[in-house]
Protein backbone atom coordinates (compact mmCIF):
# COMPACT_ATOMS: atom_id res chain seq x y z
CA UNK A 1 0.00 0.00 0.00
CA UNK A 2 3.06 2.35 0.95
CA UNK A 3 4.26 1.73 -3.04
CA UNK A 4 0.43 2.78 -4.30
CA UNK A 5 0.03 6.26 -2.48
CA UNK A 6 3.73 7.22 -2.82
CA UNK A 7 3.56 8.93 -5.69
CA UNK A 8 1.00 11.18 -4.45
CA UNK A 9 2.43 11.71 -1.03
CA UNK A 10 5.32 13.29 -3.49
CA UNK A 11 3.07 15.08 -5.48
CA UNK A 12 1.14 16.92 -2.48
CA UNK A 13 -2.60 17.05 -1.97
CA UNK A 14 -3.24 19.69 -4.49
CA UNK A 15 -1.81 18.32 -7.70
CA UNK A 16 -3.29 15.04 -6.12
CA UNK A 17 -6.81 16.58 -6.24
CA UNK A 18 -5.88 17.88 -9.80
CA UNK A 19 -5.59 13.88 -10.79
CA UNK A 20 -8.85 12.77 -8.80
CA UNK A 21 -10.96 15.16 -10.67
CA UNK A 22 -9.30 15.01 -13.85
CA UNK A 23 -9.37 11.34 -14.34
CA UNK A 24 -13.63 11.61 -13.13
CA UNK A 25 -14.10 14.10 -15.59
CA UNK A 26 -12.52 12.07 -18.13
CA UNK A 27 -14.10 8.56 -17.08
CA UNK A 28 -17.66 10.92 -17.43
CA UNK A 29 -17.03 11.98 -20.82
CA UNK A 30 -15.88 8.43 -22.12
CA UNK A 31 -19.12 7.22 -20.45
CA UNK A 32 -21.11 10.03 -22.43
CA UNK A 33 -19.46 9.72 -25.81
CA UNK A 34 -17.48 6.59 -25.71
CA UNK A 35 -13.89 8.10 -25.90
CA UNK A 36 -12.02 10.67 -24.98
CA UNK A 37 -10.37 9.40 -21.18
CA UNK A 38 -6.89 9.52 -22.07
CA UNK A 39 -6.88 12.67 -24.37
CA UNK A 40 -9.02 14.13 -21.46
CA UNK A 41 -6.50 13.21 -18.80
CA UNK A 42 -3.28 13.96 -21.14
CA UNK A 43 -4.34 17.54 -21.90
CA UNK A 44 -5.52 18.41 -17.94
CA UNK A 45 -2.23 16.91 -16.63
CA UNK A 46 -0.27 18.18 -19.00
CA UNK A 47 -0.82 21.50 -17.57
CA UNK A 48 1.00 20.31 -14.06
CA UNK A 49 3.50 17.58 -15.11
CA UNK A 50 5.72 16.03 -17.83
CA UNK A 51 3.56 14.37 -20.18
CA UNK A 52 5.35 10.77 -19.49
CA UNK A 53 4.65 10.97 -15.95
CA UNK A 54 0.45 11.81 -17.33
CA UNK A 55 0.55 8.92 -19.36
CA UNK A 56 2.14 6.80 -17.00
CA UNK A 57 -0.95 7.51 -14.76
CA UNK A 58 -3.55 7.05 -17.68
CA UNK A 59 -2.57 3.15 -18.14
CA UNK A 60 -4.21 1.51 -15.91
CA UNK A 61 -7.64 3.41 -16.32
CA UNK A 62 -7.74 3.64 -20.31
CA UNK A 63 -6.54 -0.29 -20.59
CA UNK A 64 -9.59 -1.45 -18.46
CA UNK A 65 -12.38 1.25 -19.29
CA UNK A 66 -11.37 0.13 -22.50
CA UNK A 67 -11.17 -3.86 -22.55
CA UNK A 68 -14.73 -3.07 -20.70
CA UNK A 69 -16.29 -1.19 -23.96
CA UNK A 70 -14.35 -3.80 -26.44
CA UNK A 71 -16.02 -6.54 -24.52
CA UNK A 72 -19.76 -5.17 -25.56
CA UNK A 73 -21.24 -5.71 -29.05
CA UNK A 74 -20.82 -9.07 -30.31
CA UNK A 75 -18.26 -7.99 -33.38
CA UNK A 76 -15.51 -8.61 -31.71
CA UNK A 77 -14.20 -11.30 -34.15
CA UNK A 78 -15.49 -9.55 -37.42
CA UNK A 79 -13.72 -6.23 -36.06
CA UNK A 80 -10.55 -7.89 -35.89
CA UNK A 81 -10.45 -8.93 -39.28
CA UNK A 82 -10.94 -6.38 -40.80
CA UNK A 83 -8.58 -3.41 -38.70
CA UNK A 84 -5.99 -6.30 -37.51
CA UNK A 85 -3.69 -4.86 -39.59
CA UNK A 86 -4.19 -0.87 -38.52
CA UNK A 87 -3.71 -2.66 -35.05
CA UNK A 88 -0.53 -4.14 -35.56
CA UNK A 89 1.24 -0.75 -36.93
CA UNK A 90 -0.62 1.11 -34.14
CA UNK A 91 1.60 -1.46 -32.04
CA UNK A 92 4.51 -1.25 -34.36
CA UNK A 93 4.17 2.60 -34.56
CA UNK A 94 4.33 3.08 -31.10
CA UNK A 95 7.17 1.01 -30.10
CA UNK A 96 9.22 2.68 -33.15
CA UNK A 97 8.12 6.24 -31.83
CA UNK A 98 9.12 5.33 -28.12
CA UNK A 99 12.56 4.22 -29.42
CA UNK A 100 12.72 7.44 -32.00
CA UNK A 101 11.00 10.14 -30.22
CA UNK A 102 9.48 9.30 -26.65
CA UNK A 103 7.80 11.21 -24.61
CA UNK A 104 10.17 13.08 -22.67
CA UNK A 105 10.09 16.01 -20.54
CA UNK A 106 11.54 18.40 -22.73
CA UNK A 107 10.02 21.67 -23.68
CA UNK A 108 8.47 20.59 -27.01
CA UNK A 109 6.69 17.42 -25.48
CA UNK A 110 4.17 19.81 -23.70
CA UNK A 111 3.57 21.54 -27.16
CA UNK A 112 3.68 18.73 -29.22
CA UNK A 113 0.69 17.01 -27.08
CA UNK A 114 -0.94 20.87 -27.25
CA UNK A 115 -0.87 20.37 -31.02
CA UNK A 116 -2.54 16.86 -31.25
CA UNK A 117 -5.32 17.97 -28.83
CA UNK A 118 -6.05 21.02 -30.97
CA UNK A 119 -5.54 19.05 -34.29
CA UNK A 120 -7.99 16.49 -33.04
CA UNK A 121 -10.54 19.20 -31.69
CA UNK A 122 -10.55 21.02 -34.60
CA UNK A 123 -11.65 18.20 -36.79
CA UNK A 124 -14.40 16.91 -34.30
CA UNK A 125 -15.95 20.74 -34.73
CA UNK A 126 -15.51 21.40 -38.54
CA UNK A 127 -14.12 17.55 -40.38
CA UNK A 128 -15.76 16.00 -43.12
CA UNK A 129 -17.78 13.40 -42.85
CA UNK A 130 -15.49 11.35 -45.09
CA UNK A 131 -16.03 7.59 -46.25
CA UNK A 132 -13.41 5.06 -47.24
CA UNK A 133 -13.84 2.90 -49.91
CA UNK A 134 -13.51 -1.05 -48.80
CA UNK A 135 -10.53 -1.52 -51.23
CA UNK A 136 -8.35 1.25 -50.31
CA UNK A 137 -8.95 -0.18 -46.49
CA UNK A 138 -5.68 -2.72 -47.09
CA UNK A 139 -3.09 -0.08 -47.43
CA UNK A 140 -4.77 3.03 -45.96
CA UNK A 141 -5.26 1.28 -42.28
CA UNK A 142 -2.12 0.31 -41.82
CA UNK A 143 -0.46 3.68 -42.79
CA UNK A 144 -3.28 5.37 -40.04
CA UNK A 145 -2.35 2.89 -37.65
CA UNK A 146 1.53 3.83 -38.59
CA UNK A 147 0.84 7.61 -37.85
CA UNK A 148 -1.21 7.06 -34.40
CA UNK A 149 1.08 5.17 -33.42
CA UNK A 150 4.46 7.58 -34.06
CA UNK A 151 1.81 10.16 -32.94
CA UNK A 152 0.96 8.32 -29.51
CA UNK A 153 4.59 7.60 -28.55
CA UNK A 154 5.09 11.50 -28.76
CA UNK A 155 1.93 12.66 -26.87
CA UNK A 156 0.46 9.75 -25.10
CA UNK A 157 -3.00 10.31 -27.02
CA UNK A 158 -4.01 8.08 -29.88
CA UNK A 159 -7.31 9.40 -31.19
CA UNK A 160 -5.39 11.12 -34.38
CA UNK A 161 -5.87 10.01 -37.05
CA UNK A 162 -6.98 6.36 -35.94
CA UNK A 163 -10.33 7.97 -35.08
CA UNK A 164 -11.39 9.55 -38.26
CA UNK A 165 -10.40 6.62 -39.87
CA UNK A 166 -12.60 4.13 -37.99
CA UNK A 167 -15.23 6.66 -38.49
CA UNK A 168 -15.05 6.50 -42.55
CA UNK A 169 -15.51 2.68 -42.52
CA UNK A 170 -19.40 2.63 -42.30
CA UNK A 171 -19.62 1.24 -38.84
CA UNK A 172 -23.01 1.28 -37.12
CA UNK A 173 -22.94 2.89 -33.73
CA UNK A 174 -22.26 -0.57 -31.47
CA UNK A 175 -19.17 -1.77 -34.19
CA UNK A 176 -17.94 1.94 -33.77
CA UNK A 177 -17.97 1.93 -29.80
CA UNK A 178 -16.57 -1.69 -30.12
CA UNK A 179 -13.62 -0.57 -32.69
CA UNK A 180 -12.73 2.32 -30.50
CA UNK A 181 -12.35 0.29 -27.83
CA UNK A 182 -10.01 -2.02 -29.42
CA UNK A 183 -8.41 0.92 -30.92
CA UNK A 184 -7.75 2.65 -27.88
CA UNK A 185 -6.83 -0.63 -25.72
CA UNK A 186 -3.91 -2.02 -28.17
CA UNK A 187 -2.39 1.73 -28.16
CA UNK A 188 -2.45 2.24 -24.68
CA UNK A 189 -0.90 -1.20 -24.22
CA UNK A 190 2.04 -0.40 -26.93
CA UNK A 191 2.05 2.65 -24.55
CA UNK A 192 2.85 1.42 -21.59
CA UNK A 193 5.53 -1.04 -23.09
CA UNK A 194 7.02 2.19 -24.60
CA UNK A 195 7.16 4.27 -21.36
CA UNK A 196 8.08 0.37 -19.73
CA UNK A 197 11.58 1.03 -22.13
CA UNK A 198 12.03 4.62 -21.34
CA UNK A 199 11.94 3.97 -17.50
CA UNK A 200 8.90 5.64 -17.40
CA UNK A 201 6.67 2.69 -15.94
CA UNK A 202 7.84 1.70 -12.79
CA UNK A 203 6.01 0.36 -9.75
CA UNK A 204 5.29 3.21 -8.10
CA UNK A 205 3.94 4.27 -11.56
CA UNK A 206 1.52 1.99 -12.02
CA UNK A 207 1.06 1.83 -8.47
CA UNK A 208 -0.04 5.40 -8.82
CA UNK A 209 -2.40 4.79 -12.37
CA UNK A 210 -4.10 1.85 -10.44
CA UNK A 211 -5.25 3.91 -7.83
CA UNK A 212 -6.71 6.21 -10.28
CA UNK A 213 -9.47 3.36 -11.98
CA UNK A 214 -11.94 3.56 -8.97
CA UNK A 215 -12.29 7.93 -10.07
CA UNK A 216 -12.74 6.90 -13.43
CA UNK A 217 -14.61 4.26 -13.31
CA UNK A 218 -17.09 6.11 -11.25
CA UNK A 219 -16.54 9.56 -13.45
CA UNK A 220 -17.41 6.42 -16.36
CA UNK A 221 -21.15 5.27 -15.07
CA UNK A 222 -22.05 8.68 -13.92
CA UNK A 223 -21.18 9.41 -18.16
CA UNK A 224 -23.57 6.56 -19.14
CA UNK A 225 -26.35 7.92 -16.60
CA UNK A 226 -25.79 10.99 -18.13
CA UNK A 227 -26.06 10.42 -21.19
CA UNK A 228 -29.33 9.11 -21.13
CA UNK A 229 -30.66 12.58 -20.37
CA UNK A 230 -28.73 15.37 -21.76
CA UNK A 231 -27.80 15.78 -26.24
CA UNK A 232 -24.70 13.68 -26.82
CA UNK A 233 -24.43 16.03 -29.61
CA UNK A 234 -24.17 18.92 -27.71
CA UNK A 235 -21.88 17.52 -25.12
CA UNK A 236 -19.41 16.41 -27.69
CA UNK A 237 -19.47 19.58 -29.24
CA UNK A 238 -18.93 21.62 -25.97
CA UNK A 239 -16.06 18.90 -25.32
CA UNK A 240 -14.16 19.53 -28.76
CA UNK A 241 -14.75 23.06 -28.21
CA UNK A 242 -13.10 22.54 -24.49
CA UNK A 243 -9.91 20.47 -25.61
CA UNK A 244 -9.49 23.37 -28.52
CA UNK A 245 -8.91 25.81 -26.25
CA UNK A 246 -6.98 23.22 -23.83
CA UNK A 247 -4.78 22.48 -27.15
CA UNK A 248 -3.99 25.80 -28.02
CA UNK A 249 -2.88 26.28 -24.44
CA UNK A 250 -0.64 23.65 -24.39
CA UNK A 251 0.27 24.53 -27.85
CA UNK A 252 1.02 28.35 -27.66
CA UNK A 253 2.67 28.26 -23.82
CA UNK A 254 4.21 24.14 -23.28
Amino acid sequence: MNTLIAFYQHIGPALTLLVVITFLLAGTVKGVIGLGLPTIAMGLLGLAMPPAQAAALLIVPSTLTNLWQLAAGGHLRVLLRRLGPMLVMIFVGTLLGSAWLGINSGAWAAHALGAALLVYAVYGLMGPGLRVAQAREGWLGPLCGLVTGVVTAATGVFVMPAVPYLQSLGLNRDEMIQALGLSFTVSTLALALGLAGQDALGGQALGASLLMLAPALVGMLAGQWLRQRISAALFKRCFFIGLAVLGGHLLING
